[in-house]
C-alpha cells in the first residue's frame, strides 16, 4: 500500500449507507475518540484555552454525534455553551444532549466572525482534499477568538497495519472497517498539516501524540 501520498477515494459513510451502518459507524467512532485516539491530550488543550474565558463558548465541526464536545461540557469547572456542526441529521439526531446541534456544511457556516473562545476539528480535515484545506482553516480561524484546535491522523504504515489486522475485532460494522483504513490513508504528515496552515498564513504549534496522532493549536495573538 502506497502511503506516500493521501489517498482521495470517498469512505463508505460518505457515499451513503443504512441508517443502521450509519449509527453503528457513529458508535465505533465514539470508542476510537475514548480508546484509541489519545483523546486526553486534546482535551487538555481544549479545556486550557476554554476555561480563560468567563463564558466560555466552543464550536466542534465535524461533530458526528458530538461525543467530543459532550465531554468537555462535563469536565469544565464552569458553563459551556458547546456548538456542533455536522452535514449529516442522523448524526446530529444521535448527539449528546449537552451539545447544541447545527447541520451545516463547514464550507458556509451560520456563524459570525469571533462567535467562539475555541473552535476545533476532529478527526475532520482529512476527509476534504488538500487543495480545500487552508481556505477551510482561514475561515475556522476567523470564528475564533483565542485558538483554533486541529486533531488529526498521522499517516504512517503502523496504523495502517495496525488497522488491518485489528479493526475487523474492534468495529461493528464493514462501513468502519473499511472508512477506518481509508481514513488513515487520507490523514497528514506533519510536514503537510504545516504547510497547509502557512498556505492559509495562520501560525500555529504542532504536536505529535500517541497513536500517530498530530495535534496543532494555532492561538489567536
Amino acid at each position: 500500500m502506497d502511503l506516500s501520498i493521501r489517498a482521495r477515494e470517498p469512505e463508505l459513510l460518505d457515499a451513503g449507507v443504512s441508517e443502521r451502518d450509519a449509527l453503528d459507524s457513529l458508535a465505533d467512532l465514539r470508542f476510537v475518540n475514548r480508546w484509541l485516539g489519545n483523546r486526553r491530550r486534546f482535551l487538555r488543550a481544549v479545556r486550557a484555552r476554554l476555561e480563560a474565558s468567563v463564558r466560555p463558548r466552543l464550536l466542534d465541526v465535524g461533530c458526528g454525534s458530538a461525543d467530543v464536545p459532550a465531554r468537555l461540557v462535563r469536565t469544565m469547572s464552569k458553563p459551556l455553551l458547546a456548538v456542533g456542526v455536522d452535514v449529516k441529521l442522523l448524526h446530529l439526531r444521535a448527539a449528546a444532549p449537552e451539545v447544541r446541534c447545527v447541520a451545516a456544511d463547514v464550507r458556509a457556516l451560520p456563524f459570525a466572525a469571533g462567535s467562539f473562545d475555541v473552535v476545533t476539528a476532529s478527526l475532520f480535515l482529512h476527509h476534504f482534499p488538500s487543495s480545500e484545506i487552508p481556505e477551510l482553516l482561514r475561515r475556522l480561524y476567523t470564528l475564533a477568538r483565542r485558538a483554533l484546535v486541529v486533531h488529526d491522523l498521522r499517516r504512517h504504515w503502523v496504523p495502517y497495519a495496525f488497522g488491518k489486522v485489528f479493526f475487523p475485532l474492534l468495529f461493528r460494522t464493514r462501513v468502519s472497517v473499511v472508512d477506518g483504513l481509508i481514513s488513515i490513508r487520507s490523514g497528514f504528515t506533519p510536514e503537510e498539516l504545516r504547510a497547509a496552515f502557512a498556505e492559509a498564513a495562520i501560525p500555529m504549534e504542532l504536536r505529535r501524540g500517541f497513536p500517530f496522532r498530530l495535534l496543532a493549536v494555532a492561538e489567536r495573538p
